[in-house]
């Protein structure tokens, strides 16, 4: 089996399989390596959120780190200084045969990319949210990860929280009763979008812009961009939907059982072909789901915010969502975690419901932890990582499909089958996207 992607370096048209057969029997079948061993851990960007990953991690063997921003990885490459250092990931994965698992911290638009050549070689993967920066590459992970049997794990954190858990189990407990409205808001984006592309700029010596580009359509290095303000511009990042909808909705695409919304509508402050908008309201539809019945879920991001009397609220915080039920409300006044219940009902109410989610024992203390630490002892043949691939890789595809809308400034009308919109076949560019030459998809 030739090498996923065609690379200008010709040691990359090899066979990668065959090797990776020796190396990795688990290819076709769970790693199971006992509770008490070392997990073999590699780092694909390893500055801001990726030092955070990784960091997560250090109790393992970190055996290689690649990023292609030297001066954001520097304190990364010191901590680790055992670890070899790489700038490419495919040079890295091909190369260092001992990996048995990465963490994976790029930008939005090159997630698919490592996560894609990283399972296919067997490799267990920690992909940040969100998943991916298309509909088509969540889709494709997905199916990647359920052929090659390994150990994924979405980094949306606070699907690993205690209090979330227990929500998510009163919720399908029904003590909301029927929730057919979901309204969920954040205070991103903390970055400028809405705006055209700044002036070309002189690429700074630590970076390699090449590489940062990845499978992204070339263009010239200016501000705003590396290593944080990315995620506004849409060959890079998914803007705050997608930033944060993952963390934000991760409560009702749980509790609820959401995924593949029949429509989607959205308003913003206005379509901008380089970055996405300053504000968006986003109404996702979903149809009946067994004996769930239909429920609307309404995004706010920008500034925009639902009717705080909806939760009996003057002022609502930043962040939150709203479960509007037959028989209560809940209100939720962060990204995740503790709750309450306008009926004045209170956990304690519902002790008799019992508990069904696993807790990790590190969860109370740091979800954070808790959330990498369920995936290296999933890894390791312990438990079960929740926010796996078959959950998240569904979630990712409803949350972008939000973008969609926004740029085609349409209510949009989903078949998820198909992976298609059947009002606007001129969606297809945005659900599938062309990457530049010597990133093409062979899978």
């Amino acid at each position: 089996m030739k090498s996923t992607f065609i690379n200008r370096r010709s040691f990359l048209r090899r066979s990668v399989a065959a090797s990776a057969a020796v190396a990795f029997p688990f290819v076709s079948k769970r790693n199971v390596l006992g509770a008490n061993s070392r997990l073999n851990i590699a780092a694909v960007g390893a500055g801001g959120k990726g030092a955070v990953d990784i960091g997560y991690c250090a109790a393992e063997n970190v055996v290689a780190l690649c990023d292609v921003d030297q001066k954001n990885a520097a304190g990364t490459f010191a901590k680790f200084a055992q670890a070899k250092q790489y700038k490419d990931f495919r040079v890295m994965l091909e190369k260092e045969k001992s990996i048995e698992a990465v963490t994976i911290s790029t930008p939005d638009h090159t997630h698919f990319h490592v996560a894609a050549m990283a399972m296919k070689l067997g490799r267990h993967v920690y992909v940040q949210k969100p998943l991916t920066h298309s509909i088509w590459e969540a889709r494709t992970l997905t199916k990647i990860a359920h052929e090659r049997r390994v150990v994924t794990q979405m980094g949306n954190q606070g699907h690993s929280q205690v209090e979330s858990r227990r929500l998510t189990e009163l919720i399908q407990a029904g003590v909301l009763g029927e929730v057919r409205e979901v309204h969920v808001w954040t205070d991103r984006p903390i970055w400028p979008q809405g705006h055209t592309r700044p002036e070309k700029l002189s690429v700074p010596s630590h970076l390699d812009w090449d590489l940062w580009l990845g499978p992204a359509p070339w263009r010239e290095f200016h501000d705003g961009c590396v290593p944080f303000k990315w995620r506004a511009y849409w060959d890079f990042g998914t803007g705050a939907l997608g930033d944060m909808g993952c963390h934000n909705m991760d409560l009702a695409f749980t509790a609820l059982d959401l995924k593949d919304p029949v429509a989607v509508s959205a308003t913003c402050s206005g379509v901008n072909a380089e970055t996405a908008p300053a504000w968006s309201v986003i109404t996702s539809e979903f149809a009946k789901r067994g004996k769930l019945g239909p429920v609307k879920l309404v995004w706010y991001d920008g500034g925009k915010k639902p009717d705080p009397t909806l939760a009996k609220q003057t002022v609502l915080p930043e962040n939150g969502s709203l479960f509007v039920g037959s028989k209560d409300t809940l209100f939720v006044p962060n990204y995740w975690g503790k709750g309450s219940f306008l009926s004045g009902a209170s956990l304690e109410d519902f002790s008799s419901i019992p508990a069904t989610l696993p807790r990790h024992p590190k969860a109370a203390e740091d979800n954070d932890a808790a959330h990498h630490l369920e995936w290296i002892e999933a890894c390791k043949g312990e438990g079960k990582a929740q926010s796996h691939l078959g959950y998240a890789g569904p979630m990712t595809e409803a949350v972008l499909l939000g973008n969609v809308a926004i740029r085609l400034g349409r209510r949009i009308e989903w078949d998820s089958k198909r992976l298609r919109v059947r009002n606007a076949p001129e969606a297809e560019a945005l659900i599938k996207p062309e990457y530049r030459k010597g990133w093409e998809w062979k899978g």
